[in-house]
């Protein structure tokens, strides 16, 4: 970095290359529920209108987002969510819910052209093509078929329109200023100079097939060429949509989604998930890619695999088939590995909560009572308890509660006094459709008793919901998202570092409530 008084000189490009660091990010919060998304890719892909819709959907809000993150236009959040849902009519869109810098029909060919290039990118995964310079040229003659000049400055800085270059890279520098944290002058950063462009991309894309070659995790090959291809910024103009439209190409090449990065996130996580990039730190870029598909797989999980607009044929085959699978060994024993995995995080949940009880109760010194029950999967007779807690946390996060699977629970208490009780429920349940999804999920309840302050210790024994009867619980807000897994893993011990994570962010939360309540 190089500076003078007040203006700074922000050095982001040097000489691509993927090194150790990118090599060694850690992947494991795909890796332990992407085996559902595979297993249950081919069926919905064949059969489910549901999943049809839900990618059309994903498509458009890509095409919309996309724009509003380079400022090419502001649509307001209403409008955005109908035009997701119902298309790219402009009689869905009116004068005030778009910014003034456009006119409608701008925006419209916009929106078009990025859902073209979206299309674009698909047909060319389904057609097998290998990612080259002339394909990236040509992806940005489409993303930017109605934009007809970008923005630059003369020599003296003044800002100014220049034509925009389709389909070609850059013949003058693009490095884009923002102002100073301390309200003095400006930052600019540097990108790559015009005349090291054509090498760097014969570089990137050289990089790229010996990743592939390598079997790199997808998702660290996304992030590192979306970085790389940002740093590059080859085009003139238009280089976060491209970046984010091959970073796309990757996922779905793999089997994953497109890439969508969601305007309320841009700034906060997205840039700054690059900034730490550019200094030698790729993993929290890695972790929000993550994230994107996680939420994309979490959701296409939840879908049905046929709906009501499915046929007979299609209704019949898909039953027949299921059928069928029961009865191949190789389908057995994934139900046997299910089976046990759902144990094994009873286990490890177990484990890590006995720990977390013996280090409070010595942190307590005698001033509250903390005890843990449990339900195993195996244990038929208590199965029942806290359905309706679990059904409203399931509808509170947007996903099918399946109540018809095994589920496994923890009841963590906090006997402050004997008015002021807290129960820590844990649940471990099925959601979605297959057997081998599961969730994660808590929720805290506060009780008084109406009369005497009967004693939830009574509470311990099989007669937990004749012991509660006499019972006023509340629930109290604990904001936190469930954990999903796929249960269909080989060894899913491993994932014991990302529960205990999950379940410390539990208590932590249950921890800062109870103290915010007491006075």
């Amino acid at each position: 970095m190089q500076e003078n008084d007040e203006n700074k000189i922000v050095n982001i490009w040097k000489f691509i290359e993927f090194n150790d660091t990118w090599a060694s990010c850690n992947t494991s919060k795909l890796d332990e529920i992407s085996p559902s998304w595979f297993r249950r890719k081919d069926e919905l892909e064949k059969a489910s209108s549901e999943y049809a819709e839900f990618m059309e959907r994903l498509k458009r809000q890509h095409a919309i987002e996309t724009g509003i993150i380079e400022r090419m236009y502001d649509i307001s959040k209403g409008v955005t969510e109908t035009l997701i849902e119902k298309g790219f009519a402009e009689t869905l869109v009116s004068h005030g819910d778009y910014s003034e810098n456009i006119t409608k029909d701008q925006l419209m060919n916009h929106l078009r052209d990025h859902l073209t290039a979206v299309d674009f990118v698909f047909d060319y995964v389904k057609n097998n093509r290998p990612l080259t310079v002339g394909f990236i040229k040509e992806l940005h003659q489409v993303v930017t078929a109605h934009q007809d000049f970008a923005e630059g400055r003369d020599q003296f800085g003044t800002k100014l329109k220049i034509p925009l270059l389709k389909g070609k890279f850059k013949e003058r520098e693009n490095n884009p200023s923002r102002q100073n944290g301390n309200g003095n002058g400006k930052i600019t950063f540097r990108y790559c100079p015009p005349e090291h462009v054509d090498a760097e991309m014969d570089n990137l894309i050289s990089i790229y097939e010996g990743l592939l070659k390598q079997n790199i995790h997808p998702v660290i090959i996304a992030a590192w060429f979306h970085h790389a291809f940002s740093i590059i910024h080859p085009f003139q103009d238009g280089n976060g949509r491209l970046a984010r439209l091959l970073a796309s190409l990757i996922f779905i090449k793999f089997g994953f989604f497109p890439l969508t990065v969601l305007r309320e996130e841009a700034k906060d996580i997205y840039i700054k998930s690059l900034e730490a990039a550019d200094n030698g730190n790729p993993q929290p870029l890695v972790d929000y890619f993550i994230d994107l598909q996680r939420a994309n797989i979490e959701k296409v999980l939840n879908l049905k695999s046929v709906s009501a607009t499915s046929s007979f044929e299609q209704i019949a085959d898909l039953l027949s088939a299921k059928l069928e699978n029961q009865k191949i060994k190789k389908e057995k024993e994934r139900l046997a590995r299910i089976e046990n995995n759902r144990m094994v995080i009873f286990k490890i949940t177990n484990a890590i909560l006995n720990e977390y009880v013996d280090n409070l109760q010595n942190k307590m010194r005698g001033t509250a009572h903390i005890y843990l029950t449990s339900c195993s999967p195996n244990a038929i007779s208590k199965q029942h308890y806290f359905t309706n807690q679990i059904v409203k946390f399931a509808n509170k996060h947007n996903y099918y509660y399946n109540r018809f699977l095994p589920k496994g629970w923890f009841r963590l208490v906090f006997e402050i006094t004997d008015q002021k009780i807290y129960q820590l429920i844990v649940t471990q349940h099925h959601f979605g459709y297959d057997e081998d999804s599961y969730a994660i999920g808590a929720l805290l309840e506060f009780i008084e008793s109406e009369d005497d302050a009967k004693s939830i210790r009574d509470l311990q024994d099989d007669n937990f919901r004749k012991g509660s009867d006499g019972m006023i619980i509340t629930n109290v807000p604990l904001e936190i998202k469930p954990y999903k897994i796929s249960l269909d893993i080989a060894d899913i011990s491993v994932r014991q570092a990302n529960i205990k994570t999950y379940l410390n962010d539990i208590i932590t939360l249950t921890l800062a409530q109870i103290a915010s309540e007491i006075s």
